[in-house]
């Protein structure tokens, strides 16, 4: 996908595309890492690149859930404690949070897809400290400009995480990871070898 979204029809398929331009965004910035390297957490706070995919993975399918009032069963392990749900345990790999990364997302669009009104309500759940228990309901449409919301800031985290681990920046992450011709931005190559 480019560093636009094309030109948009409908408010679904706008939605849609924003979210699909974060999420590419956020997966951009594990191009080229190596399973160490995403799993650094090299700024001040413990998040690192994979952990903020697995994240994202979770949080999108937890959304999808909520939308099919479905009770999928806890998204971790017992013994996982919060600060886990941002860094990869020694059994996960990136590769395999970005395929449930994937899976999250095909899953989101064709719930939404199947959604006959965007206004459809969402029930807040409760007993939650984060979800007002003021408000009854959420829209679908709310849970799609949530989605966004989340992805982009958690992309805004990545890209300062990568760019500390080793100086790539997004757009030549993006020119390189998707092979853009003639880009503007020369597309990010793996440092030599010693």
């Amino acid at each position: 996908m480019p560093a636009h979204v094309p030109p948009i029809a409908d408010e679904r398929e706008g939605l849609l595309a924003y979210l699909a331009q974060q999420r590419q965004a956020l997966r951009a910035t594990a191009h080229g890492l190596t399973e160490q390297q995403a799993r650094t957490a090299p700024t001040a706070s413990a998040l690192s690149i994979g952990g903020l995919i697995k994240h994202a993975a979770r949080c999108e399918a937890g959304w999808t859930d909520l939308v099919l009032q479905r009770q999928r069963g806890p998204q971790r392990a017992a013994d996982e404690d919060d600060s886990a749900e941002f860094a990869l345990t020694e059994r996960e790999t990136l590769a395999g949070v970005l395929d449930a990364y994937a899976a999250a997302a095909r899953e989101t669009d064709a719930v939404v897809a199947a959604v006959a009104d965007l206004g459809q309500a969402v029930p807040v759940p409760r007993g939650l400290p984060w979800f007002p228990a003021e408000v009854e309901n959420w829209s679908v449409r709310w849970v799609l400009l949530h989605l966004i919301e989340e992805t982009s800031r958690h992309g805004g985290h990545a890209d300062i995480i990568r760019e500390t681990i080793d100086g790539a920046t997004l757009f030549p992450l993006l020119a390189a990871a998707e092979r853009w011709p003639d880009p503007w931005f020369e597309p990010w190559q793996p440092p030599a070898a010693d």
